[in-house]
């Protein structure tokens, strides 16, 4: 469910201040734990290190992005596989 439009897009105010005066060419990665930050306009061509619980992971903000939230690009499970003695024949190249 998104915010109201009375408020607005909610976006970190510390992560607004560390783009501020950056500019995306020259700026390095920009670490962050706050998944819930709506990308804004003025965070295309940065890339962020986006944390997903363990690691941040590397998110470079495309014109796409804008609207979406920083997590959305952060998975925080990995998916290893399904078990079970299909799954191993066909690991193996059998039927």
């Amino acid at each position: 469910m998104s915010r109201s439009l009375k408020k607005g897009p909610y976006t970190d105010p510390k992560l607004l201040k560390k783009i501020a005066g950056l500019k995306p060419e020259n700026a390095k990665v920009i670490k962050t734990w706050s998944r819930s930050s709506v990308i804004s306009p003025e965070m295309v061509g940065f890339t962020f290190g986006v944390h997903n619980g363990k690691e941040h992971l590397n998110v470079y903000v495309v014109e796409n992005m804008v609207g979406h939230r920083l997590g959305e690009f952060s998975p925080t499970k990995k998916f290893i596989s399904h078990g079970g003695k299909m799954a191993k024949d066909q690991a193996k190249g059998g039927k």
